[in-house]
């Protein structure tokens, strides 16, 4: 059985689409099913789709009225609110494509929505540069090398140390507040990361970059 669900929201639109065999739920938002519909995305594969649907036309209506579903609480995001319906239906892990880009405040909320529902959900996002998660505090990458890695506390994180980082982090701390881990990049293939306490979210660029070397 397919245990993973994929999620488009209304952000940049992606360049592309994943291999959609591999989820056993596609589902969007309101705002997202305007440029899928545009981007020519098989709207059949479309599990459900979910917002108030302020702006949409009587055609949308009536050719997809089966799988709307109208989400009017205005004290959540549509985003919450999708992934709420995701857990209803049983699933754990989703990939989010459209969290990026557009109106920055959106995005800082689409990250607050993902950690609300952290100890719930599996949540990877992805966009054009990177993937993004939370990590849990003692997590591996395979594959790494050369690749952006970029840590971020949420708020806060406590006793950190990484390997295979060109910055390495022995028993640190990391603060919004003070300091951050951004815009680091592995050298070694396998890169690991522990911390005792706090919420660290990881990004991981999607493309190898030649790096100059520090001597």
């Amino acid at each position: 059985m397919k245990d993973k669900a994929l999620l488009f929201i209304n952000g940049d639109p992606p360049k592309s689409f994943p291999d959609l065999t591999h989820y056993g739920l596609i589902a969007c938002t309101d705002g997202a099913f305007h440029y899928l519909k545009e981007l020519g995305f098989p709207l059949d594969k479309l599990d459900f789709i979910s917002g108030d649907f302020d702006s949409h036309s009587g055609s949308d209506e009536n050719v997809y009225q089966e799988k709307f579903i109208h989400t009017l609480d205005q004290d959540k995001t549509d985003f919450h609110k999708a992934l709420e319906i995701i857990l209803e239906r049983g699933f754990h892990t989703v990939d989010v494509l459209g969290a990026s880009g557009g109106e920055q405040d959106h995005f800082l909320g689409n990250l607050t929505v993902a950690y609300t529902f952290k100890d719930q959900l599996s949540i990877k996002f992805y966009d054009e540069f990177s993937e993004y998660y939370f990590v849990s505090k003692n997590f591996t990458l395979k594959n790494a090398k050369n690749r952006m890695i970029s840590l971020y506390p949420f708020p806060s994180v406590e006793n950190i140390t990484t390997t295979g980082l060109n910055w390495p982090l022995t028993n640190g701390s990391l603060s919004v507040t003070s300091r951050i881990g951004t815009r680091n990049f592995a050298v070694e293939d396998e890169i690991s990361i522990q911390y005792e306490s706090g919420d660290l979210l990881f990004f991981v660029g999607r493309n190898e970059i030649e790096y100059p070397k520090i001597y």
